[in-house]
């Protein structure tokens, strides 16, 4: 008999210190348990299961076998390795041409429905039926590490399944974490209970990173099918500005404000589409905040990344007159094609085409529209890096710009 205050105290301890459920570790031991039986007592293809009284402190053991006929499983001829047989037993295979072939009957597995009707009168196909065994508590060396072996993998697995539940949640979000350390490029995160990965081409460009150093972090993905889960992170995602903006400005994250669309250069500059869903309230100088307090603490984050704030409009004449904000535009020429030639000062051209075409690259990514900047005194001339194609735009949920939204 188990000594049920030091059981209970072992279950609680790995709980808290794994952040498992307590009923999961039981489950884990349990299985141990009755894989140390079956090593020790049992017949290779048995399936053998033990439950624990919580209140009593007893252990007790049975055998499953489940309800066959001769349509649901094939008679191992004699002469036929039993090994196999037994390996075989639980799982279909596939014939020579694809076609499902039936398990070997297994006698410490199966139990033909005849047999099964003397037991229990109401028996099928299927069903499964459980036969107590002795109760034994002695174990031998090999049936011990066995079940340590169980144990141990039964904890990694539940450990794996709460790690994965609690980043999913936090999939798309911002998440904080210590820089750990640097692998062909990647750099890997201690986010606590697990460890994450900001790959080469989703880290800042020219940003650096030193170990020991806390930093926030996008979570792009949580992928499932590596032995840890794989948390994906990023500092070059572009929704990872507008998370950090929901996390300075309230009026965001309470839905008054929304971040329509985003265009980012990532190091270097970002736009942003925001639009106001109550009257009276100023989006872009909610965003900036008083004396610029909040669009520097977002700027500051991403280490003095230039952050262009625009009021996004129905009027795809008004919104690119926005987007090439910080210059001021004279007129919008809109075209059929998706096209806009955009006629601006003189003296505001360089402002308006940017450090190698950037500003106007940005602005048509962030519009959608192809844009050719021209000079208002001179309008048949083309400036050089002044014509931007329209790209893909990052959107800041779930919307892009669409022809029928910029009629």
């Amino acid at each position: 008999m188990f000594d049920l205050k030091i059981l209970k105290r072992a279950v609680e301890q790995i709980a808290e210190e794994k952040g498992i459920d307590a009923a999961k570790i039981l489950e884990a031991i349990e299985s141990s348990i009755a894989a140390a039986y079956k090593k020790e007592y049992g017949q290779r293809g048995e399936i053998v299961k033990s439950k624990f009284d919580m209140k009593t402190g007893a252990l007790k053991f049975w055998q499953v076998k489940t309800v066959v006929d001769e349509t649901t499983v094939r008679i191992v001829e004699e002469g036929e390795e039993e090994e196999a047989a037994a390996q075989e037993a639980a799982k279909p295979m596939e014939g020579a041409e694809g076609e499902a072939v039936l398990p070997r009957y297994n006698s410490d597995r199966h139990l033909f429905l005849e047999e099964a009707k003397k037991i229990k009168n109401d028996a099928k196909v299927g069903d499964e039926l459980e036969f107590p065994l002795e109760t034994h508590e002695d174990f031998g060396r090999i049936a011990a590490q066995t079940a340590k072996q169980v144990i141990l993998q039964r904890l990694r697995e539940a450990e794996r399944d709460s790690v994965l539940a609690e980043f999913k949640s936090k999939e798309g979000d911002i998440v904080s974490g210590l820089v750990q350390r640097f692998d062909r490029g990647n750099v890997y995160i201690d986010l606590g209970r697990t460890t994450g990965v900001m790959f080469y081409n989703e880290s800042i460009p020219g940003e650096h990173y030193r170990p020991g150093e806390r930093m926030r972090f996008f979570v792009v993905a949580v992928q499932a099918d590596t032995k840890m889960p794989g948390i994906i992170l990023s500092r070059a995602h572009p929704k990872f500005v507008s998370k950090l903006f929901a996390l300075e400005v309230p009026e965001i994250n309470d839905g008054v404000i929304e971040i329509k669309f985003i265009a980012r250069e990532p190091g270097s500059r970002t736009k942003i589409a925001v639009v106001s869903k109550a009257e009276g309230v100023d989006p872009v100088g909610s965003c900036v905040g008083q004396r610029g307090t909040r669009v520097m603490a977002v700027s500051n984050e991403l280490g003095q990344e230039k952050l262009d704030i625009v009021e996004y409009s129905e009027d795809p004449a008004k919104f690119i007159a926005s987007a090439l904000s910080p210059a001021k535009v004279n007129s919008v020429e809109i075209s059929a094609r998706r096209e806009a030639r955009v006629y601006i000062p003189e003296d505001q051209l360089s402002l308006a085409i940017g450090k190698g075409g950037q500003n106007v690259r940005l602005a048509a990514k962030l519009t959608g529209w192809k844009i050719d900047v021209r000079s208002a005194s001179k309008p048949e001339d083309a400036q050089e890096g002044g014509v931007a194609e329209s790209a893909p735009t990052e959107a800041a949920g779930t919307e892009t710009p669409k022809a029928e939204e910029q009629k």
